[in-house]
């Protein structure tokens, strides 16, 4: 018979029976797809034989059990062992990494704590109370855990680029408070897109409030490493990103990001206009054709000129490369028009940082940045119809999102 929940202890007792319910799953869960993995590894190996005719990928038994931190608490768990008996092999579950003590989703709370403001010693008592257990993560843990994350970066601020090809770019400076010293962080980032359509993240430097020198190190940086040009870089208008841009990679296309711009202007007008100015502003860049597009910003000069021709200035300065989108595909517009791959992942840590006393060192911030963004590479979708990517990269002209279709000679003289 169901129990009806009718007081605060009940409701109380119904909860924790609930998580228990959850955790419990979660378990057998894991401890079902652990049993599933070594069955497929033992069969797809049933085959080998030693010259006794005893098989040389066996079960054995259980490893001991282990105390695994999940977004549903802390689990108890007995992984099946696999006797592997072939020179140089070794079972290893991709479920279960042999050491790993909690789920990669805990490893990436960790380094968005950390841009916080949380202190190594507060991270146990913090997760405590939602994952049910501190297990693994002390201070002295995290203090190692933050040691690798600085390899990790060490690594990644030297590795080739040679073997890949990055077509568009999306370029920005994100800031953070620094505990222990007078100066903000300026972190800047770039992220690319492969030929296949993927993103992935190529720079998270160290920089001088987002000057011209700044910008020009990482980029000189990355075209060392072997970085060809892009075709098209996106970002804000008022980055020293652009005069670096033109030094380093000149034949590189500039769009500017359309959320920058719109917030640009809208601090230039009175805020009972605010919502008016944006309608006209979305109007421009979501026109189906660059003439269309022209067309809206006239009407807007002539609507907002006369009294506010500080906020138009703001829009029409940067005219042409606010509509360099038209020229590439349309199904990437929506990429093309904003730095928002970068500005998502920052956006709850730049909303926290003025009641935060942030990263300790510069140092510990840029890594903590770096591991933010590595962390969301996973979760960062190929842009739309990634196919067109490799023909912008081939050098077909596209107007207005549609491709051009150049007839040939011969096609010519046959009509």
């Amino acid at each position: 018979m169901l129990k009806i929940v009718t007081d605060d202890a009940d409701r109380d007792d119904f909860a924790a029976t609930l998580d228990e319910l959850v955790a419990e799953g979660a378990r057998r869960m894991l401890v079902a797809g652990l049993e599933v993995e070594v069955a497929d590894y033992i069969a797809r190996h049933e085959s080998l034989v030693d010259e006794a005719g005893h098989r040389l990928v066996v079960r054995n038994g259980r490893a001991e059990e282990r105390s695994l931190m999940t977004g549903a608490g802390a689990l108890k768990v007995q992984a099946p062992r696999v006797n592997d008996r072939r020179e140089g092999h070794r079972y290893s579950s991709y479920i279960l990494p042999r050491y790993a003590r909690k789920s990669p989703k805990v490893a990436d709370v960790l380094p968005v704590l950390y841009l916080r403001g949380l202190s190594t010693g507060d991270f146990a008592p913090a997760l405590a109370q939602f994952f049910g257990s501190d297990a693994g993560l002390s201070a002295t843990s995290i203090g190692r855990l933050l040691e690798t994350w600085g390899d990790e970066y060490t690594a990644f601020e030297s590795r080739d680029l040679s073997g890949d090809d990055y077509v568009y770019v999306w370029a920005d400076g994100v800031h953070f408070r620094i505990r222990l010293e007078e100066d903000r962080l300026c972190c800047l980032v770039v992220i690319g897109v492969k030929a296949d359509g993927t993103k992935e993240l190529l720079a998270c430097s160290d920089g001088y409030r987002e000057s011209t020198e700044s910008w020009a190190g990482v980029l000189r940086d990355l075209k060392d490493r072997g970085m060809t040009a892009p075709m098209v870089a996106v970002g804000d208008g008022a980055l020293g990103f652009w005069s670096a841009l033109g030094d380093v990679f000149p034949a590189t296309r500039e769009q500017r990001c359309w959320v920058h711009k719109t917030a640009n202007i809208l601090d230039a007008l009175p805020k009972r206009l605010h919502r008016s100015a944006k309608a006209a502003i979305h109007e421009i860049y979501q026109a189906e054709t660059r003439a269309d597009a022209e067309a809206e910003i006239d009407d807007f000069v002539a609507v907002y000129g006369d009294k506010y021709p500080k906020a138009v200035a703001k829009l029409t300065k940067d005219r042409d490369v606010l509509l360099t989108f038209y020229d590439f595909p349309a199904a990437h517009w929506v990429h093309l028009r904003t730095t928002n791959p970068i500005e998502s992942t920052f956006a709850t840590v730049r909303a926290r940082t003025r009641v935060t006393k942030g990263a300790g060192t510069r140092r510990r911030g840029l890594v903590m940045a770096y591991k933010l963004l590595d962390a969301a590479q996973d979760r960062w979708r190929k842009v739309n119809s990634p196919e067109l990517v490799i023909q912008v990269r081939a050098g077909i002209e596209f107007k207005d999102g549609i491709r051009i279709e150049r007839r040939t000679q011969e096609s010519r003289d046959a009509a």
